[in-house]
């Protein structure tokens, strides 16, 4: 993909998703509710916490208590997942292509000093401090993201910055149906085959995956 068409598709997915943050934030985070009171919209990252991350502490944690781990998330919308993480990590980095799903997460996580919530460009993760993490977690977002390159990317720099042996438990879209490079809503899909070319690719080991064929296709990638 040329660099202009690249940039092109990081500007779309901003300004989509800047307009979506505008129309109704918690709704496209979660779209279970059209209207969220906090309660509930927190209380449902909790949730995803208790069933992704609290079922899998082997895995996640390795040994490591996780008020010692630094960890990323990728997507954080309107930080319903990044409080839950707040709670539960040590330190806890979070990124979002959209200024205005930003500046809700940093509402959210306002009360929780540990947490920071930054703007990136949509396809990597250098606005990130230089350090080494010992999580990353990505939940329903990759499936908005129209660009095999730029999911590409994001497994690069997650790569880049996990310590050996680390985990990136993240979803992709595993359906069959792809909207097309214009759409910031559905996004490419992956084959259990091309998640495994994907790790591969990237430096990972593929060691679990769960949904394959479905919206939510669980993917574990431990750097090598």
């Amino acid at each position: 993909m040329a660099d202009t068409d690249l940039q092109n598709q990081l500007d779309r997915m901003r300004q989509d998703w800047d307009e979506r943050a505008r129309e109704n934030a918690r709704h496209y985070v979660a779209t279970g509710h059209e209207l969220w009171d906090d309660d509930a919209f927190f209380r449902s990252g909790e949730t995803t916490v208790a069933e992704q991350i609290l079922t899998d502490v082997t895995n996640i944690c390795q040994g490591k208590s996780p008020q010692d781990m630094r960890v990323i998330e990728i997507g954080c919308g309107a930080g319903r997942i990044t409080r839950a993480l707040a709670r539960l990590f040590g330190e806890v980095h979070a990124v979002d292509v959209s200024g205005e799903m930003v500046q809700a997460a940093r509402r959210a996580v306002a009360q929780f000093p540990r947490a920071t919530v930054y703007q990136n460009n949509g396809h990597d993760l250098t606005v990130l401090p230089d350090k080494l993490y010992d999580f990353a977690f990505s939940t329903i977002v990759f499936q908005h993201i129209p660009s095999r390159q730029i999911i590409y990317s994001y497994v690069r720099e997650v790569h880049r910055l996990l310590r050996p042996g680390a985990l990136f438990k993240f979803q992709v879209q595993g359906g069959t149906i792809d909207a097309g490079s214009e759409d910031t809503w559905i996004g490419v899909s992956f084959s259990d085959e091309e998640a495994v070319e994907m790790a591969e690719a990237c430096g990972f080991e593929p060691r679990y995956r769960h949904g394959s064929g479905d919206q939510y296709f669980w993917l574990w990638f431990f750097k090598k």
